[in-house]
């Protein structure tokens, strides 16, 4: 005998999973086509998930994983950063300047985890739990770019691309200056190929620009990120 089931409990966990199954999200449209169902029944399932923050919706509207999700899971937090922890500690220690992992939060950056450089006289005091704008500051920015959508005027590593431009060419790294703090300059690189998780690596520093060796090494760095969290 087939025990009984909840068709709408059924429903809103395949949304979960076929969300957590893409990188990009999905609209409405397609998560109605892959349910099978129309889109005012996705639309509800979206905005009871969204309530609970197991779900959330991106600058264009389509639909991805929230962060409460990770939530359900109490170690899942401490778990990423003990999973990103040797790659940000021996980033930190080979720039001189502080490293974190940042993880998106809605319309948020958040920093989950944060090393600071041992032998540097002065750092910049970066925390975890820090929160900012993804359209501001270098790790926001690079979980943009991540999606191919640049928000602000690019620099040179940024191919020349127009503000809010969609990329076919995906960005490797983004520099900014003063845009969080003043004096401050950051570098970061999305978290590529990891289900589920929108997030970034990078470094902040005190200086008027960020040396050249640093953008091809925060590169490295979210590699390594990304393969342990995978």
């Amino acid at each position: 005998m087939t025990a009984e089931t909840s068709q709408t409990l059924d429903r809103g966990l395949r949304v979960l999973k076929l969300l957590a199954d893409t990188d990009h999200g999905l609209t409405v449209t397609e998560l109605a086509t892959k349910l099978g169902v129309n889109r005012t029944v996705v639309y509800r399932l979206l905005a009871t998930l969204e309530q609970h923050a197991l779900v959330r919706r991106d600058l264009g509207g389509r639909a991805r994983v929230g962060l409460g999700v990770l939530g359900l899971a109490h170690q899942v937090h401490p778990l990423l950063r003990e999973a990103a922890l040797p790659a940000l500690r021996s980033l930190a220690e080979d720039i001189g300047a502080t490293a974190h992992l940042t993880l998106v939060d809605g319309t948020e950056a958040l920093a989950v985890a944060v090393v600071e450089p041992t032998w540097t006289d002065y750092h910049v005091a970066y925390r975890t739990g820090f929160r900012h704008p993804l359209d501001r500051g270098a790790a926001g920015r690079a979980i943009l770019a991540g999606r191919g959508v640049l928000p602000h005027p690019p620099g040179p590593e940024q191919n020349g691309a127009e503000p809010g431009e969609r990329r076919t060419d995906p960005v490797r790294y983004v520099l900014t200056h003063g845009e969080l703090e003043a004096g401050a300059s950051g570098a970061a690189a999305p978290l590529i190929g990891v289900t589920g998780i929108e997030g970034s690596v990078g470094v902040v520093m005190l200086a008027e620009a960020v040396p050249e060796r640093v953008g091809p090494r925060v590169v490295e760095a979210a590699t390594e990120v990304a393969d342990a969290l995978r």
